[in-house]
């Protein structure tokens, strides 16, 4: 069993820091809609206008040059409209530094294995740890032109990084690039300028505590009436005073409704941010606020009762009923959900499915166990090879969306989800429980049982069923090994305690004491026999 990673501990994970809700402006006049395009394009140019010169500052901006910034925006602006955009377009500028390091990532993790296949004989098979070599001389000379490929695009991706340039795109680099195959897409130029103007706007607000229901540039009181502050170009459009401009459309939050009038009216912090949905014809809303974090519950005490171990897989997911000793009840739970259409209906069915995990959970009073998985690394089109169904199997999973949603839906519930590691919990939960777990009535499979071993590894047990066998004399003389030792009990590997009293019905009581020490029977084979003292036997004369 050399060469094994390390297995990290489970943890508890810790619920959400901040809440987005969304409502639809309706009502809405054409005044409206007209006063919202023109400032969200005004305010939009300035962010564009401050992203360039954010980007042009590199990794050496510091507070002197934000500031500096800001009073530039001011003057077009104001004060607080100013604050919003160059708090959005720093962090703009984080999101696009983040990703060229994981570029940069990728490609290094590309180049290794490249180079690796490479370096062996051509047709050489490989291990479950490592790629072989290439089948034919043809893909080895096109998979050596990739590499000098790699290389290049390292090198140039390298020198932007050291020298802080980023390439963003506001409105996104997809939609920009659809203006070119427009007939593909279905549009008209018409209606992709419509999305590019749509996706360009700025009318975003950040919140300020003690201000009047929490935010003086975008407020919505109440009784959902909601009013902007003009920008000073803009002051003349205002129909209430101080240069503010009252909607006629009144808004409410059917999810989270409470909380949010809570913070209103308290004058706690929200944040707001308005946009237009072309294709729908609607405006909508969104309010979101952060919220205090919440101390978490000791492993101990998730894990109590018991768990949920769940198995991420791309079209379902796999989970089972542990108790708090690791042992698999009931039957085991498949929650489908597909990953075809819309984004808005993929995210539905992911949604439905954890809401029925977490149902589950709930009424038995379960945490949930889920491995903390992270793809980066495998969703290289190297690592695999020619094995591009196994590699779209890995990048279809919706990983990333899966965690944020069942840790924010948790909390709501007051669920707890427990994080393992996810080394071997698919090859060792296949090895040491589909079979067991198979009967006449009931087929495991490699999920259920990866989910089981899920549970036990978020439990504390080792996912084995049992541990091997003394390597000697059966019990006697290494002693029992079994899970039901835990792994700090003292003397869990020496020799059993003596218990007073025989061991077997055959044997009278105090019999016992040497049960440990095997020399101390007279067996063959021992050197209980050899023993200066031991008797010789008659002669046949006597």
């Amino acid at each position: 069993m050399g060469g094994l990673r390390e297995v990290a501990a489970p943890f508890v994970v810790p619920g959400p820091s901040g809440v987005s809700v969304r409502t639809r402006l309706k009502g809405l006049t054409g005044g409206d809609e007209k006063v919202l395009r023109l400032v969200g394009d005004h305010l939009g140019a300035l962010a564009s206008r401050d992203l360039r010169a954010r980007c042009a500052a590199g990794p050496d901006h510091d507070s002197g040059q934000w500031a500096q910034r800001k009073r530039v925006l001011t003057e077009e602006s104001s004060s607080r409209w100013a604050g919003s955009v160059t708090k959005a377009t720093h962090d703009q500028w984080a999101l696009a530094r983040r990703g060229l390091l994981a570029y940069i990532h990728s490609l290094r993790a590309g180049i290794r294995t490249i180079a690796h296949r490479l370096s062996l004989p051509i047709g050489e098979k490989g291990s479950k740890r490592a790629p072989g070599g290439y089948r034919s001389r043809r893909e080895w000379f096109a998979k050596s032109r990739r590499l000098h490929v790699l290389e290049d695009r390292l090198k140039a991706v390298q020198a932007d990084w050291q020298a802080g340039v980023v390439r963003v795109v506001r409105g996104g680099k997809r939609l920009l690039n659809t203006r070119h195959h427009l007939e593909a897409a279905g549009l008209t130029h018409e209606q992709w300028h419509a999305r590019w103007q749509a996706g360009r706007r700025f009318l975003q607000a950040d919140g300020e505590s003690g201000k009047r229901y929490g935010n003086e540039t975008l407020r919505v009181a109440p009784d959902g009436q909601v009013s902007l502050k003009l920008p000073a170009p803009l002051a003349h459009l205002a129909n209430a005073p101080h240069g503010r401009y009252v909607l006629a459309a009144r808004v409410s939050f059917a999810h989270r409704g409470e909380q949010w009038a809570d913070r209103v009216t308290a004058n706690r912090a929200v944040a707001y941010r308005i946009h237009e949905d072309v294709q729908r014809g609607r405006w909508y809303l969104t309010a979101s606020w952060t919220v205090p974090p919440v101390q978490t519950l000791p492993l101990a005490a998730a894990r109590a009762n018991g768990v949920v171990g769940v198995d991420t897989n791309a079209d379902h997911l796999a989970a089972w009923r542990l108790d708090r000793h690791g042992n698999p009840l009931g039957e085991p739970l498949r929650f489908a959900y597909g990953l075809t259409g819309t984004a808005d209906h993929r995210d539905a069915q992911v949604r439905h499915a954890l809401i029925r995990l977490l149902h589950f959970a709930g009424r038995h009073g379960l945490a949930i166990a889920v491995e903390d998985l992270d793809f980066t690394a495998d969703k290289t089109r190297e690592k695999y090879g020619c094995r591009k169904k196994f590699r779209n199997l890995i990048s279809g999973m919706p990983t990333s969306r899966l965690r944020a949603r069942l840790v924010s839906m948790a909390a709501e519930l007051g669920i707890r989800v427990i994080a393992v590691d996810p080394a071997y919990t698919s090859k060792w939960g296949a090895r040491h429980w589909q079979k067991p777990l198979t009967s006449r009535t009931r087929k495991a499979t490699r999920h259920d049982a990866a989910a089981v071993a899920i549970g036990r590894r978020a439990l504390g047990h080792p996912i084995r069923r049992r541990t091997a066998p003394p390597p000697h004399d059966q019990s006697d003389r290494a002693g029992h090994r079994t899970v039901q030792a835990r792994p700090g009990a003292p003397g869990r590997e020496g020799h059993r305690p003596r218990i007073p009293g025989p061991r077997t019905r055959s044997v009278g009581a105090g019999r016992g004491a040497n049960a440990v020490d095997q020399n101390a029977h007279h067996r063959p084979g021992r050197s209980a026999e050899h023993e200066p003292w031991q008797q010789d036997s008659l002669p046949l004369s006597l």
